[in-house]
């Protein structure tokens, strides 16, 4: 797949308002690699056991028809598969059968089925069919598709948790309606009753003893009645602002998962733009700087450096930078245990300092271009061998760096060290600053 198509992809999909809207970016992106390939989302029931509706994207639209078949009429083997979620599953053996209880029409005979679940908070939600022509050579369109299914899978379990969100809103606001009701209607005749009691007038002197007894009785029985409704009425308005209480909870908790899929599908983006460049350019001085800029403008540091492996032993010598003093020069060098960067290489371990002023051990201190209080410093390492260190200052903003941040440039940062070992680039970058 070209990168472009992944990364249009990941834009498409978190851009997307509807399941509709997803399955058509994944159709699409299914066009470009085999165009006589069809997807479908079968929709599951767990309640009844059931694949309920089948979703398919045919062009700009989705095509929507309803299945009401049974989950056990799928192969046995491939059912386990299936609820555990992870990859596509063949149905190699009868896949013509299955695809025609697959909704997949007939003129595809011949072809090859497979399925994958897609699990919500743990259980089966949907499942995914694809049918493709046999091939006799070449890569199957299953595995080319699937880092866009990985993508798709993100986006349809956020949007089912936003339905559930929404569903749950309904739901409390039905249950909510319908015991005001109740005790508005209860509370009502509670006071009828009160009222007729009180306006009995009190001279009629043709009353008997047990007809006064009886009043009293029925006066008293309404009282402790409207003290229970009362009662009731405070209980529930008790579970209700609990459990406005606890959807609130719900809510930043689906806010959290959001911002997590978000960060997720930003960072795929940032990998296929770094394995992109690496493939797009040949040139030591562009790649580097496309590097940096790419991890720079993620993480919004003001000011980023990038440093080598020098060939002396135990020095680092400066391979790129933004931001940075005038008089600090690309190709200066420094000894690996001295200053931030060559303690870093020395201890292979990143360096997170959130506030400088409790650190005041660190030269940045002296530095009058550095502005905020927080900065990351990570050691690139390919294979146990240093290729050199990454540096971080200046969040925009003024803003601090944190752990997160700290696992965010690491997988940036194993992606970096492969593309520098790969290409040679600490030894082909410094022959061309001597060269200048």
């Amino acid at each position: 797949m070209p990168p472009r198509s992944l990364a249009s992809l990941a834009y498409a999909l978190s851009a997307s308002s509807d399941l509709d809207g997803a399955l058509i970016a994944l159709g699409e992106c299914l066009a470009e690699l085999d165009r006589g390939a069809s997807v479908a989302l079968l929709q599951y029931d767990a309640r009844r056991d059931m694949l309920r509706d089948r979703l398919s994207p045919v062009g700009a639209q989705v095509v929507r028809t309803s299945m009401e078949t049974t989950f056990d009429h799928l192969p046995e083997a491939a059912r386990a598969k299936i609820l555990a979620g992870g990859p596509f599953v063949d149905v190699s053996d009868r896949s013509a059968d299955y695809a025609r209880l697959c909704g997949f029409t007939t003129a595809l005979d011949g072809g090859i089925l497979a399925v994958r679940g897609l699990k919500v908070e743990g259980l089966l939600g949907a499942v995914l069919a694809l049918h493709e022509p046999r091939k006799i050579f070449g890569t199957r369109t299953t595995e080319r598709l699937a880092p866009a299914v990985a993508l798709f899978e993100l986006a349809f379990v956020r949007l089912a948790e936003r339905d559930a969100r929404e569903e749950a809103v309904r739901t409390l606001e039905d249950v909510t309606q319908r015991v005001h009701g109740e005790y508005v209607r209860k509370l009502t005749a509670l006071e009828t009753e009160l009222r007729e009691v009180r306006n009995t007038p009190r001279h009629i002197t043709a009353m008997n003893p047990a007809e006064a007894i009886a009043i009293q009785a029925d006066s008293a029985r309404s009282g402790e009645e409207a003290r229970r409704a009362l009662r009731r009425a405070e209980l529930a308005d008790q579970q209700l602002t609990s459990a406005v209480g606890q959807l609130e909870q719900a809510h930043v908790e689906l806010h959290r998962r959001g911002e997590a899929l978000r960060q997720r599908t930003r960072t795929l983006y940032l990998l296929d733009r770094a394995l992109s460049l690496d493939a797009e350019t040949t040139d030591a001085r562009k790649l580097v700087d496309g590097l940096l800029a790419l991890v720079g403008d993620d993480m919004q540091a003001q000011r980023c450096s990038l440093m080598l492996r020098a060939p002396e032993p135990d020095y680092l010598y400066l391979a790129a930078a933004r931001g940075i003093a005038p008089n600090v020069v690309e190709g200066m060098r420094i000894r690996i245990g001295e200053g931030v960067a060559g303690r870093v290489a020395a201890a292979r371990e990143p360096l997170l300092v959130q506030d400088v002023r409790e650190a005041s051990q660190h030269p940045l201190l002296r530095d009058q271009y550095f502005t905020t209080g927080s900065f990351i410093s990570f050691p690139l390492v390919y294979h146990d061998e240093l290729v050199g260190v990454l540096n971080l200052t200046n969040r925009a903003q003024r803003g601090v760096y944190t752990d997160e941040d700290v696992e965010r440039v690491r997988l940036l940062g194993l992606v970096i060290s492969l593309i520098l070992s790969r290409n040679a680039l600490p030894e082909r970058l410094l022959e061309s600053i001597n060269v200048r």
